[in-house]
């Protein structure tokens, strides 16, 4: 709830602070707003709301046992969203669909991740933001940064890790033969804390069902290793939630509707 609140402070703040400068540049006397100082108070308020919602804390979460796959990977986290969809079709499927969907098949994934793109949609190499729309994008994942960290037949988990600073060479070498170690799983999640980090992990888990079929759901969990890496991560993630949630939703949708057909 709190991480809501912080998201909603950071949209609200903006929208009045935008509002205020509109203020600022044209008072629009018909809404009662006769002097720019009035657009100046607007504004303050507004930036202050948004600054308020980047400062709140992310405090760390804890899971009480391991009950899934990503559980055991990843049971402390500062971030985290959720998203679940009732698939009508079996377990097995389900999971093939999930191996199998393409970003050409999920709705809005090529706008919102053009977005999220430091590049803007200029190209660039194969990534998760720059997914080819014929490829299973779980395997583009696989081949640009990210690790998986388990699976059986009811649970996927993948892993990648996001910087907020630029390592030295060192620094990248030592990162490098980490990453090798945790594909071949001589290193666990818990255990690669490099400073100035945040290690992000997301699952598609599927349930039974007691209506028939299944239920499937997606977890995303993010541990940021310091407290720099996570003031630097509560920015990013609060201003791109509303996208990355709309990502996930139509990603679940994508899968059920492959399942099913």
């Amino acid at each position: 709830m709190l991480e809501l609140a912080a998201v909603a402070l950071v949209y609200a703040g903006g929208f009045t602070a935008l509002v205020g400068l509109a203020c600022l540049v044209k008072p629009p006397r018909r809404l009662g707003v006769r002097r720019r100082r009035a657009g100046a108070l607007i504004f303050g308020a507004g930036l202050g709301g948004a600054l308020l919602g980047f400062a709140l804390p992310a405090p760390l979460v804890h899971v009480e046992g391991a009950h899934t796959r990503l559980d055991a990977v990843m049971p402390a986290y500062h971030f985290h969203e959720v998203h679940a969809v009732r698939v009508h079709a079996t377990p097995a499927r389900a999971l093939e669909a999930v191996r199998a969907v393409t970003a050409g098949e999920i709705r809005f994934f090529r706008t919102l991740t053009w977005i999220r793109s430091p590049r803007l949609g200029r190209g660039g190499r194969e990534s998760i933001l720059n997914a080819p729309e014929d490829k299973p994008i779980l395997e583009v994942a696989l081949r640009s940064g990210f690790v998986e960290l388990g699976s059986d037949r009811r649970e996927i988990v993948l892993g990648t890790l996001l910087g907020f600073k630029r390592p030295n060479p060192d620094e990248a070498a030592a990162l490098g033969r980490a990453v090798r170690a945790l594909r071949s799983g001589q290193l666990s999640v818990a255990d690669f804390n490099p400073p100035g980090f945040a290690k992000a992990t997301m699952n598609f888990l599927i349930e039974d069902d007691a209506g028939g079929g299944c239920l499937l759901r997606t977890e995303t969990r993010i541990f940021a290793t310091d407290d720099a890496a996570r003031r630097g991560f509560a920015v990013y993630w609060r201003v791109i939630y509303p996208g990355s949630a709309l990502i996930r939703r139509m990603w679940l949708q994508a899968i059920k509707r492959r399942a099913e057909a």
